[in-house]
């Protein structure tokens, strides 16, 4: 069967007779609509099956192995008429087929036994099909912790829409991002636009591990790393991450619009962790990676802390800062 054919479907082309068939049909009609198909070409037998099948021609009961032409208005009447009670037939079918199935998706999609109520989902590819599964019918709650540092643009600009949809539809959304998120630029327009829309967004200085709810029916965490990742079905547990890992973390994190304008309280803990990685050593690049920043954000952080703290080069802000003057500039 081709990608194209469904069961019990028969797709049509665009002219019910193929050019044969038509000639045909019209040679019996010269023969005073009667056919004695004895001897006939290749592709007059063809021809001959065609229009046998579609009722254009009939055996003829009074001569054995003759066949007598049928009228195409009363032909087109009859098979048109049955033709739209199947169409509606399968338009009913079509219309019922979600819903009759609704079970056996619900089952397919549900942890396994072997799996309990903890299903491990191996790959990125794999774990994203299993989150569009396990969504399909709906976000009506979603909650989220993304820690790693502004958004990819492209993974923003992808999934704009999709989100959009999702809250514009009822769904309560409440995200959390890491703090350097706030100096991102498509990660902020992102945060506005749908923040208009009614999305929460909040971002914290600290770090925590990733975190997806979705309709506080499952949950899902990473497992060693990325790659790896357990979805969790046992409502006890998702109770427990809801209340005791998402919301004690929401009530300490900072409100986030999409806004430029950087609170004052996370300008100072990013430039705390900035001072601790350059006391242990860590080189420009690494500090930029790790923080989720820009090298040239990072630039321009020290370039002020060496205002603030009346200094030149690097190596004063590092000496002043070795001896334990941070926080008192000047």
């Amino acid at each position: 069967m081709s990608g194209r054919e469904q069961p019990g479907v028969s797709l049509p082309s665009t002219r019910i007779l193929s050019p044969n068939a038509r000639a045909l049909y019209l040679k019996a009609v010269q023969g005073n609509g009667r056919l004695l198909p004895i001897g006939c070409a290749p592709d007059e037998e063809e021809a001959l099956t065609e229009l046998l099948e579609l009722g254009l021609l009939i055996p003829d009961s009074e001569e054995p192995g003759a066949v007598v032409a049928v009228d195409p208005t009363q032909l087109s009447a009859s098979l048109s008429s049955a033709w739209q009670r199947q169409a509606l037939g399968l338009l009913s079918r079509a219309v019922a087929l979600p819903l009759d199935l609704r079970e056996l998706a619900e089952a397919f999609h549900s942890p396994n036994e072997s799996g309990g109520a903890i299903e491990y989902v191996h790959g990125k590819a794999l774990i994203n099909q299993r989150l569009q599964q396990n969504t399909s019918g709906g976000i009506s709650e979603g909650l989220a912790m993304q820690p790693g540092g502004p958004r990819p643009p492209e993974l923003l600009a992808s999934s704009l829409e999709r989100d959009l949809e999702t809250v514009r539809r009822g769904g309560s959304m409440r995200t959390i991002y890491n703090a350097s998120t706030r100096y991102h630029q498509p990660t902020r327009d992102y945060v506005s636009t749908l923040a208009t829309e009614g999305w929460q967004f909040r971002t914290l200085d600290e770090p925590y591990a990733r975190l997806i709810v979705v309709n506080r029916r499952f949950a899902v965490i990473p497992v060693a790393d990325d790659n790896l990742a357990a979805f969790i079905y046992d409502q006890a547990v998702v109770s427990f991450l809801i209340e005791e890992v998402f919301e004690r973390n929401w009530s300490r994190a900072l409100e986030f619009d999409g806004d430029r304008t950087v609170p004052q309280q996370v300008v100072s803990q990013l430039r705390k962790t900035i001072i601790e990685l350059l006391l242990s050593g860590t080189n420009h690049r690494v500090i930029a990676r790790r923080l989720g920043i820009s090298e040239r954000t990072l630039a321009r952080h020290i370039a002020e802390m060496r205002e603030e703290y009346n200094v030149d080069s690097l190596f004063q802000l590092g000496y002043m800062l070795g001896r334990g003057h941070y926080g008192q500039p000047g």
